[in-house]
């Protein structure tokens, strides 16, 4: 018997049993693979290394542009790219298991739990029973039943990682972030790349002239994109794999050396038994869970990507901060309070805050925006890197800040001015009237709301 029972060690995981055993409660953290979850091992801190050093390719291919001379082609030595990774990813990983290790009050168990009941848990031959049990199970690529899946070798988000070597020709089968992320990437490498994606643009939770900004400098890098495809399959080939892409028009197949499936993630919430204990989950295996993350089953929570209430290690982080504020710090906190932020990690990166110009205009509020190119903002222009735009919209009669995106160098840090603003509900002069410093791509957001003009489409 144990006073809590944490499953999984991803983001939400190890800080939680410190909280807990630091309030001198006895905890067993349970994990039957790597310790740091998806964001240490195959999301943000090898996906980022790996974009740090496409980065590093991208500017040595362009010296030239900034009066750098540089003899000779520039060559990739991917083995040494993916060493790197890998001790970066690695470090984090060890960091995490050792700090759980020494956590006084903690117990550290390795192997695949199971539920037995609502408030015990086996682990291979040990029963553990707690009155509070938390599960953070995270989740992993999802592999649909699509025409021949399972007749080719496929890379996931996760198994390309292990690439030592690069594509001769990588097909990215999915347009939405992990995809867009790797392809660009892999073309810095070196790799012909083509995107191939079901809808009729990339990214389609963006708005639309977001699409078309990153579609744009994709394909200024020599990425292929096929939109609309209708009739994505897949089959041997003697060059690697034949991908299917269109049933009506165009080429009907892209062969490469290499696919990657990125089409979406799903819980690793299946071999649980959720069932035994009464825990209940959606049409998608996410486990269901209330404002405040807790489950169907009193004395069990969901933190992290296997609730469906956030699939980003921030809001990992949160769901622990949102438990832990209501368990031990008695502040009704709730996940109905996070504002909506992310950031895609092509080169510019896309920051989101809050609210689409779709969303807006679907609300009915008369709504603001000021918009600016970067071809206007001087960092970027400094930098060379004036791709993209800055947008922040706003509602015109309460003056609250409703969202933001900046496609453009540094956007997901900037971002953070606005997400702030939103977080301490100031109306939008606040933000206007401060002095930003110069120059930097921050300073145009007082600008941008000194430029409001309707929305389009909006009411008026």
């Amino acid at each position: 018997m144990v006073d809590a029972i944490i499953i999984g060690a991803g983001q939400a995981g190890p800080p939680l049993a410190q909280r807990l055993t630091a309030a001198g409660m006895t905890v067993a953290v349970i994990e039957r693979n790597l310790f740091g979850g998806t964001c240490v091992n195959t999301g943000c801190t090898p996906t980022k290394t790996l974009v740090a050093s496409a980065r590093v390719a991208r500017m040595a291919q362009r010296a030239a542009d900034y009066g750098v001379m540089i003899d000779g082609p520039v060559r990739i030595d991917m083995a040494r790219v993916k060493a790197r990774k890998d001790e970066v990813s690695g470090r984090s990983r060890r960091n995490i298991e050792r700090w759980l290790r020494e956590m006084p009050g903690c117990r550290v168990l390795q192997g695949h739990a199971r539920f037995e009941s609502a408030n015990s848990v086996r682990v291979g031959d040990e029963l553990l029973t707690a009155d509070r049990i938390f599960i953070n199970v995270g989740a992993r690529a999802a592999v649909p039943d699509m025409p021949g899946v399972g007749d080719v070798d496929l890379l996931t988000s996760g198994t390309i990682l292990d690439l030592d070597h690069v594509p001769r020709h990588l097909v990215v089968v999915g347009g939405s972030y992990i995809g867009l992320e790797f392809a660009q990437m892999y073309r810095r490498f070196g790799s012909a790349v083509t995107i191939v994606e079901k809808g009729d643009r990339l990214i389609a939770r963006e708005d639309p002239d977001v699409s078309a900004a990153i579609r744009d400098l994709l394909e200024q890098e020599g990425v292929t994109v096929r939109t609309s495809a209708t009739c994505i399959r897949f089959a041997p080939h003697a060059d690697g794999v034949a991908v299917g892409v269109d049933c009506s028009s165009g080429d009907p197949e892209v062969v490469g050396s290499h696919a990657l499936l990125a089409v979406g993630r799903q819980p690793n919430t299946g071999d649980l038994g959720l069932d035994r204990a009464g825990i209940a989950t959606d049409a998608r295996d996410f486990i269901t869970v209330d404002d405040r993350l807790r489950t169907s089953v009193p004395g069990v929570w969901a933190m992290g990507d296997c609730n469906g209430r956030g699939a980003f290690t921030h809001t990992a982080y949160n769901d622990f901060e949102i438990v832990a504020a209501n368990l031990l710090d008695d502040d009704p906190r709730s996940v109905d309070d996070r504002i909506p932020a992310y950031a895609l990690y092509t080169d510019p990166p896309l920051a989101r805050v809050g609210m689409t110009d779709e969303a807006v205009r679907r609300s009915g509020r008369r709504a603001l925006v000021g918009m600016r190119p970067m071809t206007r903002v001087g960092r970027a222009v400094e930098k060379g890197e004036a791709q993209g735009f800055m947008r922040i919209v706003v509602d015109a009669d309460s003056q609250e800040i409703l969202g933001a995106a900046i496609l453009g160098p540094g956007g997901d840090e900037a971002i953070h001015g606005v997400l702030d603003m939103m977080y301490a509900k100031a109306p939008y002069p606040t933000l206007q009237r401060a002095v930003h410093i110069h120059p930097t791509v921050a300073e145009l957001l007082p600008t941008l709301l000194g430029e409001l003009k309707p929305l389009d489409g909006a009411p008026a």
